[in-house]
């Protein structure tokens, strides 16, 4: 803790724009300890913080472990309370969420991640990493070492770099633009992709959850409210139709 406090103390000194992550809903985690930890985050007084609950994704460590019951989850009640605790804290702050798990002050937001929430084209450089351009989706090599040996031999990383069909890129349009506060305009989604904005959504589903609150629609304009972020995992199977 000493060093990433210590770091965060120098990237203050030095930038005028300066984000930190911390993750939460930790094993054992109580709602008074994740609200101590996050008064003191927001005493740092950054312009931005991204704010993640711990997932247990399948293949990694911390699966074999709950597999083996050395590790058991944050029951997922108390998740999403910690959750609503988050919003309320940060948004008296003054720095609410202006993405699921991403919150900033007034002109802070992060242009960096914005690129990918609003789908637009990014360039993936390092190892591992994934672009989208011009309709195309490319990946560099996974490993270090196979990256290396490809830039050294071919002056670049690239793995692949296949075209994305209309579908796929209206997909991955609604599950990235739904995640932000602002949503998601169909009708800009439905000019870059060529799919027809009635069949992006299930209008049926959309107007059941608007009717309980979950969704706001106007015109061609999408979005989750605050109280549907909290079960956007459930919500995005049932909005998105192709």
């Amino acid at each position: 803790m000493a060093e990433g406090l210590a770091a965060l103390a120098t990237a203050q000194s030095v930038f005028d724009r300066v984000s930190f992550d911390l993750i939460y809903a930790r094993p054992g985690q109580s709602e008074a300890a994740w609200q101590a930890e996050l008064t003191r985050a927001l005493a740092f007084g950054t312009g931005h913080l991204s704010l993640y609950q711990l997932t247990i994704e399948p293949g990694t460590r911390f699966a074999t472990l709950v597999a083996q019951g050395k590790l058991t989850p944050a029951d997922p009640d108390h998740g999403a309370t910690l959750y609503e605790l988050t919003q309320a804290m940060t948004a008296t702050a003054g720095i609410p969420a202006y993405e699921i798990s991403n919150h900033a002050r007034a002109g802070q937001q992060s242009r960096h991640n914005l690129i990918y929430w609003r789908y637009g084209d990014y360039i993936g450089i390092g190892p591992g990493a994934h672009g989208r351009r011009g309709g195309m989706a490319t990946q560099r090599h996974r490993k270090p070492e196979n990256w290396i040996g490809a830039v050294a031999r071919n002056g670049h990383g690239s793995q692949s770099e296949d075209a994305l069909a209309s579908e796929d890129r209206a997909r991955e349009a609604l599950l990235m633009g739904l995640r932000l506060h602002e949503g998601v305009d169909l009708a800009r989604i439905a000019g870059q992709s060529g799919v027809a904005p009635s069949r992006l959504v299930d209008e049926h589903a959309v107007a059941q959850l608007t009717g309980i609150g979950l969704l706001r629609q106007h015109g061609t304009h999408l979005q989750v409210t605050p109280a549907g972020l909290l079960l956007l995992d459930a919500i995005l199977p049932q909005v998105v139709a192709i």
